[in-house]
């Protein structure tokens, strides 16, 4: 009875052993978890950090790049291209204004105002034709003397060209003689056609005169010719009768 007791207490014992073995293996398992996990959340939000400073700094540095570029996005370019496009616009208008404007005070300081022609007297008339003509001789004459210089200045300038080039020892290029682009295109295109003509490759075989004649001469059989001395016979013979 005694024995069956201590086996029992025993048996309590090792069981109890056998449990909280168990119970420390699952406690150093949820504690390697728990650690594994913390290790894990730890490394994410290691990078999660490294992440955001790299955004923060990304930010920053297209804020400064903007800063550097001032305040021009592209809407406010394409309405300053815009703007500019109008002034210069506006700019070109006024010039042709100031340009016709000069271009009709020029005339009326050389030619005058219009005359009223419809209510002047025939020696009024003359007067102004007198007017005119005066007008037209000094200008005429004003322009064959500026006529004149020109052909001067450019004799002198051909001149002094020819000295520099000489000088510099260098031979004036001739002005070249204007070439259709084309020209030789159309040159190699032909050039082309004629290696690809059949009819230039094949062989020219000369054409024969009086060929009947000829085979018919090599037609007559040996026996028609006579023996060697048939024709000295003939011959001696002729002569006899003469």
């Amino acid at each position: 009875m005694r024995i069956m007791r201590d086996g029992a207490i025993f048996d309590d014992l090792l069981n109890g052993g056998i449990q909280s073995a168990v119970n420390r293996r699952i406690d150093q398992s949820v504690k390697l978890t728990q650690s594994v996990e913390e290790a894990k959340k730890a490394k994410q939000a290691e990078i999660e950090r490294k992440r955001a400073e790299v955004r923060k700094r990304m930010e920053e540095a297209s804020k400064a790049k903007k800063a550097k570029k001032g305040f021009m996005t592209p809407e406010r370019k394409k309405k300053l291209r815009l703007l500019l496009r109008k002034k210069a616009a506006e700019e070109l208008k006024k010039e042709q204004e100031r340009k016709a404007a000069e271009r009709r005070r020029i005339i009326e300081e050389r030619c005058g105002k219009p005359k009223d022609l419809d209510n002047a007297s025939e020696a009024e008339l003359q007067t102004l034709c007198q007017e005119y003509w005066n007008r037209i001789k000094n200008l005429e004459s004003d322009k064959y003397d500026l006529e004149v210089i020109e052909a001067k200045k450019r004799v002198e300038i051909s001149e002094l060209n020819a000295q520099v080039n000489d000088l510099r020892g260098k031979f004036v290029k001739p002005t070249l003689k204007k070439v259709s682009k084309y020209e030789n295109k159309f040159a190699k295109l032909q050039k082309k056609a004629a290696e690809f003509n059949f009819r230039n490759q094949l062989k020219v075989v000369k054409k024969k005169e009086f060929t009947l004649e000829e085979e018919e001469k090599e037609k007559k059989p040996d026996w028609s010719k006579g023996k060697p001395g048939d024709a000295k016979v003939k011959e001696e013979a002729e002569g006899v009768e003469a």
